[in-house]
């Protein structure tokens, strides 16, 4: 039997996973509810709350999966990018164990695991890519289009010049005093609302980067005069707003998309990333894929955010190709 263990603690989910024989037995996650009072994402108590839950998690991990630390083949491991304290607290744990056991430790890029998403076995029947594929990831921390040419070799041909897409999302959401995490919120009301109802500027950035700086200040500033105009104007207003600001996001996404379909003779396209469990993105992300003539590839939403299912997956592919991690590595908060 070959079990890998996978931790992920780059930001405020604490998780864990254990790939048996490559097929998911158990997957893990403890979210920090804590951050929702400050509206944000507090490095030092996500910290803590990782050094809270990473025991019972792991513990819990090993339990539904049926297997014991004894029966372990090698322990993978969040090494970047992220938050500092929270990769710390879980390399940490990754070494100790991995050492205690005398098993190896895999050291796992956390934004190509979100691309290794597409290939989590779970028992279910799925379409998975082949390679190349170019994917798009985007998340709170991380807007990239990939060439993936293996599991391996990944090539980054486009990335934010500053803010996030899931960043532009969740400020956007602060603005219209909707609670962290408020991505999934300005979804659910974009849903009631006319996206076409308030425009916003589209970012004239060449080649195959992004920015989102722009749209959030244009948002920010059609807020605050709607309000100084009419008092109660967000209130009124919220589900146009939230789908004005989505429909800015998503179009500048896809307009990025289609050149790389087009710049480098794409057929097949994935997006993953904690932004891809967005139903409007993926819908029109496919409705552009299927106009460009190529498939589109979209993980379970459970694999889109982060988990430990897609670091013990990442790292399977690494201890198949004997990159092994040494016990002195150590996270790195910028891969980038």
């Amino acid at each position: 039997m070959n079990a890998i263990l996978g931790i992920e603690s780059s930001c405020d989910e604490t998780a864990a996973a254990v790939l048996i024989d490559g097929v998911l037995g158990s997957n893990v996650v403890a979210s920090q509810e804590v951050h929702a009072q400050w509206g944000g994402v507090v490095p030092e108590l996500a910290s803590r709350a990782h050094q809270e839950h990473i025991v019972p998690v792991v513990q819990q991990a090993l339990e539904q999966a049926g297997v014991s630390a004894t029966d372990l083949s090698a322990i993978a491991f969040t090494r970047g990018p992220g938050l500092i304290g929270a990769l710390l607290v879980g390399a940490c744990f990754a070494r100790s164990m991995a050492q205690a056991l005398n098993i190896p430790l895999l050291a796992v890029d956390h934004v190509q695991a979100h691309v290794m998403a597409h290939f989590i076995r779970d028992g279910e029947d799925h379409h998975v890519p082949s390679f190349p594929f170019l994917n798009l990831t985007v998340s709170g921390g991380h807007t990239q289009l990939v060439l993936v040419r293996s599991p391996l070799e990944m090539e980054v041909i486009g990335s934010t010049l500053d803010d996030a897409a899931g960043e532009a999302f969740d400020k956007g959401a602060k603005v219209l005093g909707l609670p962290y995490p408020g991505g999934p919120l300005v979804e659910r009301h974009a849903r009631e609302g006319d996206p076409h109802r308030f425009k916003l500027p589209v970012p004239s950035i060449t080649g195959l980067d992004f920015s989102f700086s722009g749209i959030k200040t244009a948002f920010m500033a059609l807020v605050q005069r709607g309000e100084q105009a009419q008092p109660g104007f967000v209130e009124a207003q919220r589900a146009d707003l939230c789908a004005s600001l989505q429909n800015a996001i998503i179009d500048h996404l896809l307009a990025k998309v289609r050149r790389a379909i087009r710049d480098h003779d794409i057929t097949q396209v994935g997006i993953a990333g904690g932004v891809a469990a967005n139903a409007a993105l993926a819908a029109r992300l496919g409705e552009l894929a299927q106009r460009e003539g190529a498939i589109l590839f979209v993980p379970k939403r459970e694999y889109c955010t982060d988990n430990a299912a897609m670091i013990a997956t990442a790292g399977q592919f690494l201890l198949e190709a004997g990159h092994l991690a040494t016990l002195d590595t150590v996270p790195v908060p910028r891969l980038y």
